[in-house]
């Protein structure tokens, strides 16, 4: 492939990116500089609204490998993509109506905090460990991806491009805390869009309007998008997508730190839940971006495609390929894409920096040390941002051996997410769950997700079930190219044909439920925890959803819980204040506080505020 150089506007589109990001990280530094407690850093003081925090759970989420790896997934396999589009909004009901209330009410900095007022010490330790390892393996995929890109259309050192990904991020995640990576994301989101857009338009403009790229996508078959195959092992069908999706996309936002984490800075749960419902919108937009992305590269290639032809050697070198042919004679333009392609990683490396060094100090350091000055915190907190920082660098040399990049990032959070959503809807939907129910569903779940996960990438699956659509070189001048030759397939056993070509969407469905079915059993035949003794705030009545016509039965449901006193806004507003100190948590109801009014419960706006929660649950 022969590389196109960057002209000096490219050059100064890209760095006018990491300049600003550099200076919202200086500006936060300074003038929050007298705040000096590691909770103002970690989690912004709780006072932030919801405009910013959903820009930043948008850019966070949709990252450098939504840049790169949605249009070329697209561009191969067709627009059922978009089915992405009911995925989110069943994951944002799910977070917001569900997982969000039982968080944002216990007054929690690290989400794996609940595991220990749930269950105990142990469990909340085993989760925290999978967190920091799934998220360290998924940034780097994230930091990797850009730098690709940025190596493919300039000719920049690729791991050069890496290391300074890594350092911009580092540096004003280090500097300026939670809120310089709130606004630095909010910032990015408008980047990635204009990025978008750009491409957008003058891509359709190329192919004779939006209309054309349509017809052509659909003479391609690009726009057969509702497949009701029910077979698991389909790569991308309706069901894969909207099942295993949202079991995938929930444990990315339901319970993740780096989600939470921002949703709990919010100075209200009404704004936290505003949050995200706007930062639906917000994936939503960038979903359809990608989509229409990918159709447009497809009416662009349709007749010579770069990938089959040996001109890229791999399908996520695509965008940039395009982008640079597309705007060949637009100076500036190439760097915009890359800034947009950069967005998407800073705002998420970022993100995954602060949950990292969040649930290290909250769940290690704060436990083995419990009376740190503030000072002391913020500058600890601070070290591990910087620590991690280097590891999540780091890894960037593995994501280089994983292929697709959106294929790798998904199933990195499918093999993790999926048995970390498990462990927490035990806690949260199952009142009689013991701990060693959750501690042995949590290690049933990730055997089973790691086991498929690492046979498929042992042995991938059948081409007849992930065969990309047909892909044309009719029209290629292949005299300069070399035909890339498929490497011989090696003798597979019985398995890999079945457990092992199962859909990358469906490791995290095989982790939770894996992880819900142990739990339950090992609780049945170990003794089931006495719900009397689990606060009903750590506990989500939905069985009133389904047993709305029956005392009797609801009370069946709740195992115990003191549910039954009164309606769910009455014990929200008579449940239990259990958080007085570092040691002062319910470990299977050994330990248990006096009840009392629910902190920063404002009777007339119905409605949580971070405030009185905060002088409370401060230590």
């Amino acid at each position: 492939m022969e590389v196109k150089n960057f002209a000096v506007w490219d050059y100064v589109v890209f760095a006018a990116l990491f300049i600003i990001s550099s200076g919202i990280g200086v500006f936060y530094a300074i003038k929050e500089r007298k705040k000096t407690t590691s909770r103002e850093f970690l989690i912004g003081g709780r006072q932030m609204s919801f405009g910013p925090v959903a820009l930043s759970l948008t850019a966070s989420f949709m990252s450098a490998v939504t840049v790169l790896g949605t249009p070329a997934d697209v561009y191969r396999f067709g627009a059922s993509y978009v089915l992405f589009f009911i995925t989110y909004a069943l994951v944002i009901i799910l977070t917001s109506e569900l997982f969000l209330p039982v968080f944002y009410r216990s007054g929690i900095t690290s989400t794996y905090e609940y595991l220990q007022l749930r269950f105990n010490k142990p469990v909340r330790y085993a989760a925290t460990v999978i967190y920091v390892v799934q998220t360290i393996l998924y940034t780097g995929v994230v930091v990797y991806a850009p730098a690709l890109a940025l190596n493919q259309v300039t000719g920049f050192d690729l791991w050069g491009s890496v290391i300074a990904t890594g350092t911009v991020c580092t540096f004003y995640c280090t500097l300026g805390g939670l809120k310089a990576v709130v606004w630095t994301d909010a910032f990015q989101m408008v980047v990635m869009i204009v990025g978008f857009l750009t491409v957008l338009i003058q891509g359709s403009n190329h192919a004779g309007g939006l209309h054309s790229v349509l017809e052509q996508a659909e003479n391609g078959s690009r726009l057969y998008i509702f497949d009701f195959d029910v077979d698991p092992l389909r790569r991308h069908t309706f069901w894969t997508i909207s099942v295993g999706g949202t079991f995938t996309w929930l444990g990315i936002y339901g319970v993740n730190q780096s989600t939470i984490q921002r949703c709990i800075s919010c100075k209200t749960e009404k704004h936290a839940k505003l949050a995200l419902y706007f930062n639906l919108l917000g994936l939503w937009i960038i979903l359809l971006c990608a989509v229409f992305s990918g159709l447009t590269m497809y009416s662009h290639f349709k007749d010579c495609d770069p990938w089959t032809s040996g001109i890229i050697s791999a399908p996520d070198q695509l965008m940039p390929y395009f982008v640079m042919e597309l705007f060949s004679t637009m100076p500036g333009l190439p760097g915009l894409f890359v800034a947009c392609a950069f967005s998407g990683t800073l705002s998420t490396v970022a993100a995954s920096i602060n949950a990292l060094a969040t649930v290290t100090f909250e769940d290690f350091v704060k436990s083995c040390f419990p009376r740190l000055s503030d000072k002391l915190s913020t500058w600890i907190s601070k070290g591990l941002c910087l620590l991690f920082g280097v590891i999540c660098t780091s890894t960037a040399v593995a994501a280089s051996l994983m292929g697709s990049v959106i294929q790798a990032a998904l199933s990195i959070h499918g093999m993790c997410g999926g048995p970390m959503l498990g462990l927490f809807s035990l806690g949260i939907l199952f009142p009689f769950v013991n701990w060693k129910g959750a501690l042995a569903g949590l290690l049933t779940g990730i055997l089973l997700s790691f086991w498929v996960a690492i046979g498929a990438f042992i042995y991938p699956a059948p081409a007849s079930k992930t065969w990309p659509l047909p892909l044309s070189t009719d029209r290629c001048d292949l005299s300069n190219v070399t035909e890339s030759v498929p490497p011989a397939l090696s003798s597979r056993p019985a398995i890999a044909e079945t457990w092992y070509a199962i859909s990358y969407l469906h490791y995290s469905t095989v982790g939770c439920l894996g992880c819900i079915a142990a739990g339950v059993i090992i609780s049945f035949l170990t003794g089931r925890q006495k719900g009397k003794d689990i606060p009903p705030l750590l506990i989500r009545p939905v069985c009133n959803l389904f047993c709305f016509w029956s005392k009797k039965y609801k009370t069946l449901c709740w195992c115990g819980v003191q549910h039954d006193s009164g309606t769910e806004q009455e014990n929200l507003e008579n449940g239990s204040t259990w958080k007085q100190g570092a040691e002062s948590v319910l470990q299977n109801g050994l330990k248990q506080e006096s009840l009392a009014h629910v902190p920063g419960y404002d009777l007339k706006d119905k409605n949580y505020d971070n405030m009185a929660l905060e002088k409370i649950t401060h230590f």
